[in-house]
């Protein structure tokens, strides 16, 4: 991998979480799945309507925490198992952390990607998002949606891991996603580990407040 491409890779890792939704897709393949939206669709509508927006908001081009905020609770969560995220990413200690711990754990999370999020607005310009046919079958419980994001430079492999989830707001969730080949979960486990083993569940929390305060001041420098 040449010093490009692995630039190419960092920026893309920092930028993960942002991912979600952020770029348009096109040209996704058709499945019958009964009455429910395909998951290859979903990928594509939910894109196409965060893409549509971004380009007629300045605010949220800009990368405005508000107005970020209310986009990803308004159209991106609903569409996310951040539960199941943020215990894959906390691994073994996610099954030892007090409900409360949870929530927050949750939150600080979610802030975090929030903000990477916020960043990563400001860098779209003409990217498209290409779906690659799914290759599933009707009664899966879990797929990986595969793209090939496309702009400037060679096309970057972007996939997605979605769950149908049962019984009210039944559907696809994402859950997981994966930029050059390494897992948005992956990459924080063993960041989230080396916390809770130097201080449990709280240490991790505490970890990720000041992080994001330190966004925060950022955000107002």
């Amino acid at each position: 991998m040449n010093t490009a491409s692995r630039g190419s890779r960092r920026r893309l890792l920092r930028h993960a979480g942002a991912i979600l939704g952020m770029l348009t897709a096109l040209g996704a393949a058709p499945w019958a799945w009964a009455t429910e939206e395909a998951p290859d669709a979903l990928i594509q509508r939910l894109s196409t309507e965060v893409l549509d927006q971004l380009r007629n908001d300045k605010a949220l081009k800009n990368g405005d925490i508000g107005r970020v905020i209310s986009v990803v609770d308004g159209k991106v969560m609903p569409n996310v198992n951040f539960t199941r995220m943020t215990a894959s990413a906390t691994g073994p200690g996610w099954r030892r952390a007090t409900p409360e711990q949870r929530q927050k754990l949750q939150q600080e999370f979610k802030t975090l990607l929030v903000h990477t999020y916020a960043g990563a607005l400001r860098q779209v310009s003409d990217q498209t998002v290409e779906v690659r046919p799914l290759r599933a079958a009707p009664e899966d419980k879990e797929v990986v949606v595969r793209t090939w994001v496309k702009g400037r430079g060679e096309p970057v492999q972007l996939d997605y891991r979605l769950e149908r989830t049962p019984g009210q707001g039944s559907g696809w969730k994402i859950y997981d996603l994966n930029v050059l080949g390494v897992w948005l979960v992956d990459n924080y486990r063993p960041q989230f580990a080396q916390q809770i083993n130097a201080g449990g569940i709280d240490a991790l929390i505490h970890s990720l407040a000041e992080r994001n305060q330190a966004n925060a001041r950022g955000d107002k420098g």
